[in-house]
């Protein structure tokens, strides 16, 4: 997919360029610090190549776009963040995602990692419980030229039952527990990144597969701090 190179009003290229390339830089030092942790020295390079090509100061507030760069999350309004790079980077990492994919996203958000997933699967079918944040992401998704995405508002602890089986399903907020209908709208040989825990307390990165006979291992990969999914109809915040 080609889209025209967008920069913020006031910034040049090579000012988006260089803190572009920072960001990448910091994803792979955030690889080597925590390799015995994740299984592995680098990230798949599809995926960084994603990374490169999604800009990511589109999808933060105005007033966060001289911080959209850095390696850490940033607020996008109504009790929701814009996950940290390398965070973003390693699930989509986890759920493996290949051309002829079709993945699951539970938790649009600013529509950044929705983004990045639609460079590198046929599919993004994507659940917004935030109605606010999945019509402007929506909005976004349509003046950047993505356009193998489809979504909803509603509650991603039910999934989205009309389109599975999912080869893969990534989760952007941490659940209590691994929700049932998630695992079971997953494809045999899918696999699904998930954070795991209670709200604003510690919580695991947990890659849940699941083989050709529809067994499920799970594994707890690194700890983190996401936002509570929400388990409950479409609401609204400010």
């Amino acid at each position: 997919m080609s889209r025209c190179a967008i920069f913020p009003p006031g910034r040049k290229a090579p000012e988006v360029k260089k803190n572009l390339q920072d960001m990448l830089d910091d994803i792979e030092r955030e690889v080597q610090y925590t390799r015995s942790l994740i299984g592995k020295d680098a990230l798949d390079a599809r995926v960084m190549e994603a990374m490169r090509k999604v800009p990511r100061d589109e999808f933060v507030p105005p007033n966060m776009k001289s911080a959209a760069f850095e390696n850490g999350p940033l607020p996008i309004g109504h009790g929701q963040t814009i996950s940290q790079p390398y965070i973003v980077a390693l699930m989509i990492d986890m759920v493996a995602p290949e051309p002829e994919h079709r993945i699951l996203e539970i938790g649009t958000g600013s529509g950044y990692q929705t983004a990045i997933l639609s460079q590198l699967c046929s599919k993004v079918y994507s659940v917004e419980i935030v109605a606010e944040l999945s019509i402007a992401a929506a909005d976004l998704f349509k003046r950047l030229g993505y356009q193998n995405i489809e979504m909803r508002i509603g509650n991603g602890y039910h999934g989205w039952l009309e389109h599975a089986p999912y080869d893969g399903i990534i989760v952007t907020a941490a659940a209590t527990h691994i929700p049932e209908a998630l695992v079971e709208q997953l494809k045999p040989g899918g696999r699904m990144a998930i954070p795991v825990g209670l709200p604003y307390s510690y919580q695991e990165l947990m890659l849940v597969r699941k083989d050709e006979q529809g067994k499920t291992v799970t594994e707890s990969v690194l700890g983190v701090a996401f936002v509570p999914l929400v388990d409950k109809e479409s609401v609204s915040q400010q």
